[in-house]
């Protein structure tokens, strides 16, 4: 019966499900009140279901560029003060970046200038609350876990036969509170033949990546909690299901982000993204990223996924580059067009 029943949903999805979209990018630091705000617009037009950050809000440990222009001081002998950028960072970033999507559920992960001292972990369950214990994720933890009241980076949520699921690794590890509940949400998955796929999000890459170098691979712990991760995750695609993985922390795009001789000769390469290009400072690509299947710097942009019905590949990710005239009018006019260009062509400038 049970097979019978999984068949029937297979075959129903098959024959009625319509192709949908959601959003994903991450790091917007720096420019991101002036480029989230592009994101936000595109999302909307391509009738996402949901935006998915990735994290690092705000810069945290200096002034984001856009901040400073929206706060300048005019009185003379002014300078602006740090202590009212700590109070109003995370309060600036929800008003204009993630305002700006309006009624379109979004979904936040850590990023590590977001626990950047003095801001801590408790600091962000305070201000992000609202958004860790949203309905669709509360709901699935007490699914999951009657007893479950806690909030925490890490989440999950399903819809369409895909599991969606965010990491908490802004410290570069996975904690062992973290891991034993990811080792018995992917075995639940891995029996589960209404789920199709898998897509990961978190903020740092996994270990051994061509971003290596910017990484889980900076602590001992990062690289033992990251490979388990990985092989967790290559056991998950290996028994048939779909697995996607998406980061970002390293300020470009990339494509094919474990195609490295490590994960060549270690089991497997599983289909990996960075996609931290959402305003924060951008940076060069590191000499591997010729193994990408695609690598590109100095851009601002978003990934757009389409959740089709097919089994063999039921997500299928497209990296949509933003342009200058792509940010709304108000946004320029708020920031000034200085401030927008500025942004577009120094942030920092290519060499």
């Amino acid at each position: 019966m049970r097979l019978l029943a999984v068949w029937l949903l297979l075959l129903g999805r098959a024959l009625f499900a319509q192709n949908w979209h959601f959003v994903v990018s991450g790091d917007s630091r720096n420019c991101g009140d002036v480029v989230m705000p592009a994101i936000a617009k595109g999302a909307i037009a391509n009738k996402a279901e949901f935006y998915w950050h990735l994290g690092d809000f705000r810069a945290i440990n200096r002034f984001d560029q856009d901040y400073a222009q929206l706060h300048k001081p005019t009185g003379p002998n002014r300078t602006l003060m740090i202590t009212d950028y700590l109070a109003n960072a995370w309060p600036d970033f929800i008003e204009h970046q993630l305002k700006p999507f309006g009624n379109m559920p979004v979904f936040l992960a850590f990023g590590n200038h977001d626990i950047m001292p003095p801001k801590t972990r408790e600091d962000w369950y305070g201000q992000f609350a609202d958004w860790l214990d949203a309905p669709i994720i509360k709901e699935q933890r007490l699914r999951d876990d009657p007893d479950n009241h806690s909030l925490h980076g890490y989440y999950h949520w399903i819809k369409d036969g895909i599991d969606f699921i965010t990491l908490d690794n802004a410290g570069s590890d996975f904690d062992k509170e973290q891991l034993e509940w990811l080792h018995r949400l992917l075995r639940r998955d891995q029996a589960d033949g209404a789920i199709r796929a898998i897509v990961v999000g978190m903020h740092e890459a996994l270990p051994n990546s061509i971003s290596a170098d910017h990484s889980m691979n900076q602590t001992p712990d990062g690289i033992a909690s990251g490979v388990a991760v990985y092989a967790w995750l290559l056991d998950l695609k290996k028994s048939g299901k779909a697995v996607y993985t998406l980061g970002s922390h390293s300020h470009y795009y990339m494509e094919g982000v474990y195609n490295t001789e490590y994960w060549r000769t270690h089991g497997g390469v599983l289909p990996g993204w960075i996609i931290g290009t959402a305003g924060a400072e951008r940076y060069p690509l590191p000499p591997a990223a010729k193994d990408a299947i695609v690598a590109k710097t100095h851009v601002y942009g978003y990934m757009l996924a389409t959740v089709t019905s097919s089994e063999q590949n039921p997500v299928q990710f497209e990296f949509k580059q933003l342009e200058e005239k792509d940010v709304p009018e108000d946004v320029v006019k708020k920031f000034t067009p200085e401030l927008v260009h500025t942004c577009w062509v120094d942030n920092p400038a290519p060499e």
